[in-house]
């Protein structure tokens, strides 16, 4: 490698990652550590020069810059609480949220289908036997009128390690073009 492009590329090399795995603070009870994942992250475009962790695919209700926080507690053994935080998405909107199985990419379906607990063998799964809200960890992120929201949901289930890969928010109700269930942002959560 020459020397002027090594010096183009180290600033690179310096940049912080975008992405803060924290373990549970100490205030969080007698769990162990391990039972508490934190993951904070700003969305960037699917195209950035280096992979993010939480990618918008519209701008206009996720932009670039804005800000997830999920916090996973499986504490309790055989259950599985998430929350996830966000600031800087569209106001006044409802993003529901599902847990997919698939990794954030270029393309929104690379995240893939929604983790069910039990799968369905027939995809993609509409059967409301599986399709449902004990079967799959949903949420509905609600924002304010700055564009923050937190929102919550528990599942008596733990995901099967490597199962579930991404945090999904869709476009929930109409916005211009897109259907209510497109993809537009992803968080990846496998570290």
């Amino acid at each position: 490698m020459s020397a002027p492009l090594a010096a183009a590329l180290l600033p690179l090399a310096l940049l912080a990652p975008t992405a803060t795995p924290a373990s549970a603070s100490p205030a969080s009870s007698s769990a162990p550590t391990s039972a508490v994942s934190v993951l904070e992250a700003a969305f960037d475009p699917a195209t950035a020069f280096v992979p993010p962790t939480a990618v918008s695919y519209a701008a206009d209700l996720v932009p670039y810059g804005s800000h997830a926080r999920v916090v996973t507690d499986r504490s309790v053994p055989g259950r599985t609480v998430l929350t996830l935080t966000a600031s800087g998405l569209a106001a006044d909107h409802e993003f529901p949220v599902h847990l997919h199985t698939g990794s954030c990419g270029a393309d929104p379906a690379s995240s893939g289908p929604h983790y069910q607990n039990a799968v369905d063998p027939v995809q993609p799964s509409t059967d409301p036997a599986y399709a449902n809200e004990h079967n799959e960890l949903r949420l509905l992120l609600r924002t304010d009128g700055r564009g923050g929201g937190t929102a919550t949901t528990a599942v008596d289930w733990q995901p099967r390690p490597g199962g579930a890969r991404s945090l999904v928010l869709h476009a929930g109700s109409p916005a211009g073009p897109r259907a209510a269930g497109d993809r537009v942002a992803c968080v990846k959560l496998e570290r």
